[in-house]
């Protein structure tokens, strides 16, 4: 509790300063932002694949060569160091030059969302602090997940409170059930919502019922909520997400975001119509195939996808004709 205090009345000054301003006069489905909210996460954010080299190094180059494809899609901002970042593989350096290769080859009117979320809560605070300094606009913090029998919601809710307190730039909580085994409980989202450095959540659970509950009783809140995926964007814009945070976006960006226009523009139809045919290729680029899918996809469409690091394999033969087929079939290739 020192260190977070400590931080915190350092910092805080330099908080607002580091709040990026809503972008513009976009007319959501979604809640609009209220008159406190200071930062507007309506659009949709790809969380970007951390490309490899053939030797597993880091490989910026080709980063930046996708960054130079992004950058002509209407993305709200891109996300870096989420699970698609193969997070968890990266070393601490290689975590902060991946922030700061983003940040300068990214439009200052383009969130910068970088996932600074560890085990412990010191480790967090030093993370967020050190990517808040490379240019990072929000934090995204995963719910620490190693000793999950012990991550009761006032542990969770004391964890993200003290990062929020420290963070110089505004946080956003992330649930990942799928890869953590522990769903941030809704209990702890609403108390959490209430904090004034917390803006937002990413949930990818996928349980609609859920995120309707948070949108509803966060209402008074400056509080945001962002499917996690692309399977279920329709629905949770329907219960008044502000926006997703999707793996499909690396291959199929424009679609996503055509997705998140007609949802706003209300023509409900059409926007069905998208829907369905994202539905098949996201499940194979994340419950089925998983990163080293998103990655091949990525190569059908022109980007650079590479190989994932170990231990994540290749996919095989049989299942990359399968990945094949489920692009082929709903008209993307």
């Amino acid at each position: 509790m020192a260190l977070s205090t400590r931080l915190a009345s350092s910092l805080r000054p330099a908080l607002a300063a580091l709040h990026r301003a809503a972008p513009g006069q976009r007319q959501g489905l979604s809640t609009p932002p209220g008159p406190g909210q200071t930062l507007d996460l309506r659009g949709i954010f790809p969380p970007l694949a951390t490309p490899f080299s053939p030797m597993q190094e880091v490989d910026y180059a080709q980063l930046e060569g996708n960054l130079r494809r992004y950058a002509s899609i209407p993305f709200r901002g891109l996300v870096v160091l989420g699970s698609n970042g193969e997070y968890p593989y990266l070393a601490p350096h290689e975590r902060l030059d991946v922030v700061r290769c983003v940040r300068q080859a990214l439009p200052k009117d383009r969130l910068l969302l970088a996932g600074s979320g560890c085990e412990s809560t010191q480790a967090t605070i030093k993370l967020t602090v050190s990517m808040a300094e490379l240019g990072a606009d929000v934090a995204l913090v995963v719910t620490p997940c190693y000793y999950r029998g012990a991550m009761t919601s006032a542990a969770l809710v004391q964890h993200y409170t003290e990062v929020a307190d420290a963070s110089p730039i505004p946080v956003v909580l992330y649930s990942v059930p799928a890869n953590t085994g522990l769903d941030l409980p809704l209990e702890a989202v609403l108390t959490l919502a209430q904090h004034p450095n917390i803006v937002g959540i990413k949930d990818s659970g996928g349980d609609i019922t859920r995120m309707g509950l948070m949108v509803h009783k966060t209402q008074q809140e400056d509080f945001q909520v962002l499917a996690g995926s692309a399977g279920f964007l329709l629905a949770s814009y329907a219960l008044g997400a502000s926006g997703g945070v999707c793996a499909l976006a690396n291959i199929l960006g424009t679609p996503l975001c055509q997705l998140d226009h007609l949802c706003r523009e209300g023509r409900w139809q059409e926007a069905r119509d998208l829907q369905h045919r994202l539905i098949e290729p996201n499940t194979a680029v994340t419950r089925q195939f998983g990163i080293p899918g998103l990655k091949k996809a990525m190569e059908w469409f022109g980007y650079y996808g590479g190989p994932c690091r170990v231990p994540l394999a290749p996919l095989s033969s049989p299942q990359v004709e399968k990945l094949r087929s489920t692009f082929s079939a709903n008209g993307w290739l």
